[in-house]
């Protein structure tokens, strides 16, 4: 139990409410497409149709960087940056670490190499353009970028994400401070009371079983959002006078005495198998620091091993291909802080143990956007007498909390009909903004708030069956090609969508009794 005195109860229950009402929707929206974006390497493969399952880095690639090497002007060789593209294709990055306008900033040249070792693509540009969007990940990049920036440009984007979850982390302390029976609320279901304690009890069971999860998306969404944008600069200022290249080459770069001596690259297929075999798992991204010189540095990075939760870093000796050392995430040397700084990837996007731990954090995800829409309801619901005042909240309520889905299912139907075509870039986020100012300017135009509500799941429904003959009439692969390929995620997703689309049409269909009252229908529908 949890004691509180009746005044610093009220004050908490205050704190709790208007939390969640300033940045509930932005909140909501946020841990919407993060939900979504655990899934966004397989969201990736099943809406480009890929069926390659042997990864770039266990193909043999000794020859293409020798390749490489010879065929980019040496000023690009101070770093590259290996890590696979499109369906299992090899993207190299050779660059230099440059200013531009005060601004750090990765130039060079970019390679894609497919499966047969020759080069497919080349483009000179900076580490913007090479990382950004491309044809056949547009879906996946833009439900990421969504989530970390709500598309607005850095650093005002990570910034309020980065509120966004200080608010979530505010609502989450307040929360349990209001419960006074804490264990007994995480069972209490009165499913034979009134509407409104009925939705109040499941809005405490959700939050109450989420709040672990509802801490750690909050405390690492907050560090990745500010660690870029306010600690490194003030750091930078208050250590290196301002040079944040000085302070990276400090805390991330690696140990050793600089040999500028030419020396050819190791055998890079040795270094590969060698990593493969000692994290147990190929490397999701390859850096490698002084190409061609003697004192070339290969750092190569994994996922966490199983039962573990860092990832795991290999640094080998370039010019030998021997290996060197377990390289910590910060620092020449392993450390608290380098640890706990490795783990924030993992605790956030859930990925530490495969599908499972995914699984979990995409259902401890949609719990929190129940807790989050029934809180703002619930909040609605308690202030009925001043409907009048507060309908634009509850209309907006509605649009966010049901309009958003419908908006990125949208954006998914446009993504596999452009994408044959090559203009998915364009048009992935583009129908996202149309579809959100058709939903905007419907949901207040509608006549009631509820009605909306049930157009919307309908929505939802149709799209979610429709997505996958759509994936397969745009030339997706089919489900033999698909599990013969050990791709069997693209059959996972479309039975996902076809079950869940056709549950949700049909509880939306049948569901003929009527509730009393706008808000408890609307309430419903979040469920």
């Amino acid at each position: 139990m949890i004691h509180l005195p009746k005044d610093e109860t009220k004050a908490m229950v205050a704190v709790h409410g208007w939390s969640g009402i300033l940045l509930g929707l932005l909140l909501y929206a946020v841990v919407l497409t993060g939900t979504a974006a655990v899934f966004a390497e397989e969201i990736g493969i099943w809406s480009a149709g890929h069926v390659a399952s042997q990864s770039a880095f266990e193909r043999p690639m000794a020859d293409t960087m020798r390749t490489l090497g010879a065929r980019t002007p040496a000023k690009y060789h101070e770093a590259i940056d290996l890590f696979e593209v499109g369906d299992h294709d090899l993207g190299a990055f050779f660059h230099r670490h440059e200013m531009d306008g005060g601004v750090p900033v990765s130039r060079g040249i970019f390679y894609v190499v497919g499966k047969n070792g020759q080069v497919i693509h080349s483009q000179a540009g900076t580490d913007e353009t090479v990382f950004g969007p491309r044809n056949d990940n547009a879906l996946s990049a833009f439900l990421v970028d969504t989530h970390v920036r709500l598309h607005v440009p850095n650093p005002w984007g990570l910034l309020l994400t980065g509120v966004v979850g200080l608010s979530m982390l505010v609502a989450a302390v307040s929360g349990l401070l209001i419960h006074r029976h804490l264990f007994k609320d995480i069972f209490t279901l009165r499913r034979r009371a009134k509407p409104v304690l009925v939705n109040r009890d499941k809005h405490s069971v959700a939050g109450t079983w989420s709040l672990p999860f509802a801490f750690i998306l909050a405390f690492t969404g907050s560090f990745f959002s500010f660690f870029g944008t306010i600690g490194v600069p003030i750091v930078a200022m208050a250590a290196f006078g301002g040079n944040v290249t000085a302070l990276n080459e400090a805390v991330f770069g690696t140990p050793g005495k600089p040999d500028p001596r030419p020396a050819p690259i190791g055998n890079f297929d040795r270094i590969t198998s060698d990593a493969i075999t000692r994290a147990g798992a190929v490397p999701t991204f390859v850096a490698v620091e002084n190409f061609g010189r003697a004192d070339t540095r290969v750092t190569t990075y994994h996922p966490p091993k199983s039962g573990g939760l860092a990832p795991i870093s290999l640094l080998y000796n370039g010019a030998s291909a021997q290996f060197d050392q377990v390289k910590p995430l910060i620092g020449p040397k392993p450390s608290a802080g380098g640890t706990l700084a490795a783990i924030m990837s993992p605790l956030h996007f859930g990925n530490f143990a495969g599908m499972l731990s995914k699984a979990i954090w995409f259902g401890l995800g949609f719990a929190m956007c129940y807790v989050t829409y029934t809180g703002i309801r619930l909040w609605l619901v308690r202030r009925e007498d001043g409907a009048r005042s507060m309908g634009w909240l509850d209309r907006s309520l509605v649009i966010v909390g049901l309009g958003l889905p419908v908006a990125l299912l949208a954006s998914t139907a446009t993504f596999l009909v452009a994408m044959p075509l090559g203009s998915a870039i364009y048009w992935t986020p583009a129908s996202f903004v149309i579809g959100c100012a058709a939903l905007i300017l419907a949901g207040f135009l509608w006549p009631t708030s509820a009605g909306f509500a049930r157009v919307l799941q309908l929505a939802m429904a149709v799209i979610m069956i429709v997505l996958p003959p759509l994936r397969l009439l745009t030339g997706g692969p089919g489900w033999t090609i698909a599990i013969a390929t050990g791709q069997p995620v693209i059959v996972a997703l479309d039975l996902a969508f076809l079950l869940v689309g056709g549950w949700l049409l049909w509880r939306t269909i049948g569901a003929r009794r009527t509730v009393a009252g706008t808000s408890h229908q609307a309430l419903a529908a979040a469920e």
